[in-house]
């Protein structure tokens, strides 16, 4: 596996149903240089668009209702389809429960809302070179399920 050093190489894409503030983090990450390949409201959108490219993102930020039982079927499916892109998770749920669901469908990273483009970029360089990042809030319970699984 190459190491991600630069991140300028990085394409990302999002799936954002109503963060104002990951559109601005979004912005930041752009003006850095990350190549931003589109944006999405839903995962079915965000999976038909993955259909169109040529080139796969390698990271996805996710920022939906992970509390939806819908959103995780989708979730699933979007991870079945699209194994190698990696996951980023940010939302402002810290429940124990929640966290552990999203780490058992194979996200690699959780950010909680108030993370800021500098948190997102290391953790967009952490999962592209095979590693993880949680943000303080959800790192016991990170911890916690990896030890356990």
């Amino acid at each position: 596996m190459d190491t991600v050093n630069n991140l300028d190489q990085t394409s990302i894409a999002f799936i954002n149903d109503k963060s104002l503030i990951l559109d601005l983090t979004s912005n930041d990450l752009v003006a850095s240089g990350i190549n931003v390949l589109f944006r999405s409201e839903n995962i079915e959108d965000g999976i038909f668009q993955l259909s169109t490219l040529k080139t796969l993102p390698k990271v996805f930020i996710i920022d939906l209702d992970f509390h939806d039982r819908n959103v995780l079927a989708q979730l699933r499916e979007l991870r079945t389809k699209y194994p190698n892109i990696k996951l980023i998770a940010h939302s402002d749920i810290d429940a124990d429960e929640t966290v552990k669901t999203l780490l058992e469908i194979g996200f690699e990273s959780y950010l909680l809302i108030g993370s800021d483009a500098d948190d997102l970029k290391k953790a967009i360089e952490g999962v592209c070179n095979g590693k993880r990042y949680f943000n303080v809030g959800v790192a016991n319970t990170a911890q916690e399920y990896f030890s356990n699984n």
